[in-house]
C-alpha cells in the first residue's frame, strides 16, 4: 500500500522503525542459516525478485491506496515465516531504493505489507495441523483460504491505519476503498494456491511448509 510518510507524526514513523528493527532481528536469530538447503535458497532468492515484481506493477488512485499482489502468504509457506520476513524486507528495500516508496515510511510499510500476511499465514499453518493430513487441505486452507485471508487482513488493517492517521475519511476507506482490496485478494488467493499447486507435485523441495510424509507418503 505504500503509505506517505506525511500521513505519520515522527514519534509514530520511529515507533514502526523500532517494531521493525526487532522483528528482522528475531527473525535472523530464528532462521537456521547453517542448514539452509542450497536448493531452497535458490528458490528464496528467486521469490524474492517475483514479489518485487508484484509490487512494482501497482495501481491506485490516491495515496496511500495502491493496488497491488502481495505475495506474503506464498512466501511465507515457501521459505517458512522467518525467512520470509528477511525475504520481504530485502523486497521492500529494492521498492524503495527505486523510489516507489519512501525510507521514512519503511516501518510502517513492512508491518503492513509483510508482517501482517506473514503472521496470518503463520496463524492458519498452526490451526491446519488439526486437521486431516491431506493434500488437498494444505492447497485449499494453507494456500488458497491463507492467501485470501493474509491479503485481506493486511489490507484492513492497512486503511484502519489510514483511519488512525486521519489521512481520508472513514467512510470512504471502509466503504470504497476496501470492496476494492477485497475484489483484490481473491487474485490473491488464486496466484498463491496455484503456485504452491505447481511447486508441491514439481518442486517440493521448495516448499518448506510442505512435508512428503505427512501429506503423500503415509497414504
Amino acid at each position: 500500500m505504500n503509505f506517505p510518510a506525511q500521513f505519520f507524526a515522527p514519534a509514530t514513523l520511529w515507533l514502526c522503525h523500532a517494531l521493525c528493527a526487532a522483528l528482522l532481528a528475531q527473525a535472523v536469530w530464528r532462521v537456521r542459516w547453517r542448514q539452509l538447503d542450497p536448493v531452497g535458497l535458490n528458490a528464496w532468492m528467486g521469490a524474492c525478485v517475483v514479489v518485487m515484481l508484484f509490487w512494482s506493477l501497482k495501481g491506485g488512485f490516491k495515496p496511500g491506496l495502491e493496488f497491488h499482489l502481495l505475495g506474503g502468504a506464498a512466501f511465507a509457506l515457501m521459505a517458512g515465516p522467518w525467512l520470509a520476513l528477511i525475504g520481504l524486507a530485502i523486497v521492500l528495500a529494492g521498492v524503495t531504493a527505486y523510489g516507489m516508496a519512501e525510507w521514512a515510511a519503511f516501518g510502517v510499510n513492512f508491518l503492513v505489507m509483510a508482517a501482517a500476511p506473514v503472521a496470518v499465514t503463520g496463524l492458519t499453518l498452526r490451526l491446519a495441523q488439526r486437521l486431516p493430513a491431506n493434500y488437498f487441505v494444505y492447497i485449499f486452507f494453507n494456500a488458497f483460504l491463507t492467501g485470501w485471508l493474509s491479503f485481506f487482513c493486511a489490507c484492513l488493517l492497512g486503511v484502519s491505519v489510514l483511519a488512525l492517521a486521519d489521512a481520508y475519511a472513514p467512510d470512504y476507506l471502509f466503504g470504497d476503498a476496501l470492496s476494492f482490496y477485497f475484489l483484490l485478494s481473491w487474485s490473491e488467493a488464486f496466484t498463491t494456491g496455484l503456485m504452491l499447486a505447481i511447486f508441491v507435485v514439481y518442486k517440493p523441495h521448495w516448499v518448506a511448509t510442505f512435508d512428503d510424509r505427512r501429506y503423500l507418503l503415509r497414504k
